[in-house]
């Protein structure tokens, strides 16, 4: 009886653990706005090349108050931009770009990027959720 119980709170266990990252992961829709598209040009500051999604960091100068605003922009899972041809060299502190993408619903600085220009003028297609049927995926 003792092992039927441990075996079935095993079970139990690792299917709860196994849906956990399923919680933690949102749609797109659920935290971004496709009908506020944005477009900003700044400094690269920072970028985390980890899962599920990889981030990077741009200030931007505000040309009206000249005030700089750091942004966090959202790329695809990792494994999508490498198919995409990223790497984690792709942007480096101080690269000068343009990203097209979508403002967070809550108004924060943050935006989930659909393309980025680079300072050579190549354009990459960055993974947006949206343009994936409106899903992280």
């Amino acid at each position: 009886m003792k092992g039927r119980f441990f075996s079935v709170f095993a079970v139990s266990a690792g299917l709860l653990a196994a849906t956990l990252p399923l919680v933690a992961h949102h749609s797109f829709a659920a935290e971004y706005d496709e009908t506020k598209p944005i477009k900003l040009t700044g400094t690269v500051t920072k970028l985390e090349w980890m899962n599920p999604h990889a981030h990077f960091y741009v200030d931007v100068k505000d040309p009206d108050t000249g005030k700089v605003t750091n942004w966090e922009f959202e790329l695809a899972a990792l494994n999508a931009l490498i198919r995409r041809g990223w790497t984690r060299n792709s942007l480096k502190p101080g690269d000068v770009i343009t990203v097209d993408g979508f403002l967070a619903k809550d108004g924060s600085a943050l935006v989930n990027a659909k393309n980025v220009t680079l300072s050579d003028g190549r354009k990459v297609f960055a993974g947006s959720a949206a343009e994936e049927g409106g899903t992280n995926k």
